[in-house]
């Protein structure tokens, strides 16, 4: 708020976690190398990456230069792509939404497409920032799931309608990184860490929106949530 700045977190979020999850949601400040991942990890169950109107900046994956106005977070660069793969070394849950899907994505070594839009063979994912809340965050297009993946296990469905809300996307996918759901035009919507220990999953779309009204955004975070809980149980046994 004026010159002042702030680190937050949406309240959707918030409630996805407390409300959809059962756990208590903590924000991690982005500090970037002030940051000290490991003692931090010790003391968590769980790391939800969250999405953002901040891009992940291109140098990141070697990239071209973003267009000029584009919105970059270096000091979350820097936190989240180093401990993405701790996280999962450690044993924690992870779920990554938007913004924090293609940071998964970069900290597995993939690439991103910066605007989805102009690049021939696929659709334009982008909400109409100009219609209420409840249009953007609507329902947009049916995502394929992968058979017997995991989400396809957590849905009972091998076809789920998502909103859609992002101008970047997969360009090249990470190392051990395995496709758990793609869009009608062929676009990765959802991956997940093939070796993880735990619950590891990345997501293009937004579930946390009114995650009440959507039975798979519900089964989604309960899972995590049990994950967290099971990370909980393993921690007071040692």
């Amino acid at each position: 708020m004026g010159h002042h700045y702030f680190h937050c977190v949406g309240e959707k979020y918030i409630a996805a976690v407390a409300e959809g999850a059962h756990a208590v949601p903590v924000l991690i400040p982005s500090l970037g190398e002030g940051l000290e991942a490991h003692e931090l990890l010790a003391d968590f169950d769980g790391i939800l990456l969250t999405g953002s109107p901040s891009n992940v900046e291109p140098r990141r994956y070697n990239g071209p230069a973003s267009a000029p106005g584009t919105l970059h977070d270096e000091y979350r660069d820097a936190t989240t792509l180093p401990m993405i793969p701790r996280v999962i070394e450690a044993g924690l849950p992870l779920l990554a939404i938007c913004r924090g899907f293609q940071e998964m994505n970069v900290a597995f070594g993939g690439a991103l497409w910066q605007k989805l839009h102009e690049v021939q063979g696929y659709q334009n994912h982008r909400e109409d920032t100009e219609a209420p809340l409840d249009e953007q965050y609507g329902p947009a297009h049916d995502i394929e799931l992968t058979p017997n993946g995991l989400l396809a296990r957590l849905s009972g469905e091998q076809r789920l309608k998502v909103n859609s809300l992002h101008s970047q996307g997969v360009q090249t996918l990470g190392k051990g990184l395995l496709v758990e759901a793609r869009a009608p035009d062929g676009v990765i919507e959802a991956f997940r860490a093939a070796d993880a220990p735990s619950l590891a999953l990345g997501l293009q779309w937004h579930p946390e929106w009114k995650f009440k009204d959507n039975s798979f955004s519900r089964a989604l975070f309960a899972a995590f949530g049990e994950a967290a809980r099971e990370r909980a149980r393993q921690r007071a046994a040692r």
